[in-house]
């Protein structure tokens, strides 16, 4: 029972992270069928990851409260009607309530989801492989999606990209309510953290994916007065003491940093294929197959970090990502695709597989059961904002090296100029992991 439930639950967290950019190739025949302009467009592709995001720490506490198992059912029923209502969109502002209320089931889904595999894993020892293989779900999610999308809008309406979210959350609720879930225990919900975090993440996240400096400015403050807030609140939404331990910072440090660069180099390379090389959306989707390899990583990675450590299969998985953004680095406009880039595309899932699975066990180590929703909600955070943040930087770099030129050289070295930049962050975080030790975890 608690080998197929882990499967059930491995497929919500992996279509979670799919729905994240299952529109993403559709998006030109959405806009040719709803007759959307650009900025219909951006809020469109930008809902589920604002809701999701913005979410998910209350999410998380939500769970700690009220128990895992119920949150998991109200979230991931929430995500299967508003993929359902996604599908059979008449028009931009259904289709935009829908993905804005699937982030919503996603954030109250996903950390519930973490804490049940915890609580079905009773044995300490085997607890770090379950989590290992539980860190590669996402990359595999984010892998899923964009194969998919491409498959999708060459064979069929766009509309068939919310069957899978629809088809995973019926098998998941028929199969929850059986799991065994330990009692809730119930106490304050700290009201003033969960609006001042919630709303701190959605104006940060919405300014940086949209170049807006007055949201992401507002966001910054908000996220301030959150962390005013949470010092001083008797029972804070996130206690300060959750982060004092430095291994846990920094592991969470790596899921935002490897999170970051899964999501830039696979926008630039989409737009290098399709704009520089001239590749369909389907053979584009066909050159990322190499991804795949991720699907192996769970369990490779969780004898890994059995046998050596997560921080050490932690800074392993930054430093082969930094390998790989470097190889990235080195296209131009005429390179084959057999190369430095198939090089990169077969050694960064090895690289994510590896860094997500060490740092998953990391951050979660020494987090007690009734915190586990909050660990999954702050894990998931982590994995959220680096994609927006890192994606908001890093085209800040390619912009400056393209400048007014927009010749395939020229937006090529933009794009090699934001990599090698990606290349260095994973390695002065591969760093700053190997030397960060924890000095045993003080619990609120």
């Amino acid at each position: 029972m608690a080998r197929r439930a882990f499967v059930v639950l491995g497929a919500v967290q992996v279509t979670l992270i799919a729905s994240i950019t299952l529109l993403v190739v559709p998006l030109p025949a959405i806009q040719r069928e709803m007759g959307l302009g650009r900025p219909d467009l951006a809020l469109l592709t930008s809902a589920y990851g604002l809701s999701f995001s913005g979410l998910l720490l209350l999410g998380g506490r939500l769970a700690d409260l009220y128990g895992h198992r119920r949150l998991f059912t109200t979230g991931v029923a929430l995500f299967a009607a508003a993929s359902a209502v996604s599908a059979a969109a008449p028009g931009f502002a259904a289709l935009l309530l829908g993905r804005f209320a699937q982030g919503a089931g996603a954030a109250l889904a996903a950390p519930a989801a973490l804490a049940l595999v915890r609580s079905l894993t009773p044995d300490p020892a085997r607890l770090p492989r379950v989590l290992a293989v539980w860190g590669t779900l996402s990359v595999s999610g984010a892998t899923a999606g964009s194969l998919l999308s491409g498959v999708i809008v060459a064979l069929a309406s766009w509309r068939w990209a919310f069957a899978l979210p629809v088809a995973v959350s019926a098998l998941a609720l028929a199969t929850v309510r059986r799991l065994p879930a330990p009692e809730p225990r119930p106490g304050r919900l700290d009201v003033a953290g969960a609006v001042l975090a919630t709303a701190g993440m959605v104006a940060l996240t919405y300014g940086l994916l949209h170049a807006a400096a007055v949201p992401a400015v507002a966001g910054g403050l908000l996220l301030a007065a959150f962390v005013a807030v949470e010092a001083r609140a008797a029972a804070p939404l996130l206690p300060p003491a959750f982060l004092a331990s430095p291994a846990r910072a920094a592991a969470l440090l790596a899921v935002l940093v490897t999170a970051a660069a899964s999501a830039t180099h696979t926008f630039f390379l989409t737009l290098w294929f399709q704009q520089v090389r001239g590749l369909s959306p389907l053979l584009t989707s066909a050159a990322f197959t190499p991804y795949l390899l991720v699907l192996v990583m769970g369990p490779v990675a969780g004898r890994l970090a059995g046998r050596f450590g997560a921080r050490a299969v932690t800074v392993a998985g930054l430093l082969l990502g930094a390998v790989a953004m470097a190889l990235f680095s080195l296209i131009e406009a005429d390179t084959p695709y057999a190369g430095v880039v198939l090089a990169g595309l077969l050694l960064f899932p090895v690289a994510s597989g590896l860094a997500f699975s060490g740092a998953t066990v990391a951050a979660l180590d020494g987090v007690p059961p009734r915190q586990t929703g909050l660990g999954g909600g702050l894990l998931n955070t982590a994995m959220e904002a680096g994609p927006t943040a890192g994606l908001a930087a890093l085209a800040a770099v390619a912009a400056a090296v393209t400048g007014p030129r927009q010749d395939p050289a020229a937006v090529t070295d933009g794009y090699a100029a934001a990599l090698a930049v990606a290349a260095l962050v994973f390695t002065l975080t591969a760093a700053l992991v190997g030397v960060a030790r924890s000095p045993g975890m003080r619990q609120p």
